[in-house]
């Protein structure tokens, strides 16, 4: 059976998440780009050895693991170290998720690649179908600040590292709205996955 696969996106404190961790209560297989980046920039990783050599010890805890503070802080307030990092890291994520990507249509299942840069990066042509989680940006801005405890300007800078969720929309193939409660973002997720079976054949299919 033909495997199909589906990419995932949506705006940082969107709720990508949430969406996420459900298809995985459902049995999806869920490839998670920022748990593949956690990965290769542990102690021994791609990622990690690109970075200290880039930027030196100085970017280590005293344990020797990468300090994510120091990195994020310096990813947000340093333009050069943006666009190094866009060609550079990207570079080896890419051929991360090809690998994955090439796992994944060998596998005969249905399986989602959750990418929070999925259109800034490219990478809209790897899928059939698309999903977008989506909130206005009131909503997302206010997430944003309580989950990172943030400053409403340190919030916004953030945000617009990104393409704003009114760009995405009409590139996605559905939208799952997140203004709402969790229930009503799982029922919005069961009936896209209903949509799927005229499609693509479920994982308690091949049971």
């Amino acid at each position: 059976m033909k495997a199909q696969v589906i990419g995932l996106t949506g705006g940082i404190a969107s709720g990508k998440s949430q969406v996420t961790r459900y298809l995985q209560t459902q049995g999806y297989w869920v490839v998670d780009a920022d748990q593949l980046v956690h990965e290769l920039q542990a102690p021994g990783g791609a990622l990690y050895k690109l970075l200290v050599t880039h930027l030196g010890p100085e970017i280590l805890e005293d344990q020797g693991a990468l300090d994510r503070a120091k990195l994020a802080q310096r990813f947000f307030s340093d333009a050069d170290f943006r666009a190094w990092s866009k060609v550079e890291q990207g570079r080896v994520i890419r051929s991360a998720l090809a690998a994955e990507l090439e796992q994944a249509q060998r596998s005969g299942e249905v399986v989602f690649f959750d990418i929070p840069l999925l259109f800034e990066e490219g990478y809209e042509a790897w899928f059939e179908l698309i999903w977008l989680v989506d909130v206005d940006e009131v909503t997302q801005l206010e997430r944003l600040m309580r989950r990172n405890s943030l400053t409403e300007q340190e919030a916004r800078q953030r945000m617009l590292r990104q393409w704003p969720l009114e760009r995405k929309r009409p590139l996605a193939s559905l939208i799952l709205d997140n203004r709402g409660s969790l229930l009503d973002l799982h029922q919005q997720i069961d009936q896209a996955l209903l949509g799927l079976e005229d499609r693509f054949s479920s994982p308690k299919d091949q049971e």
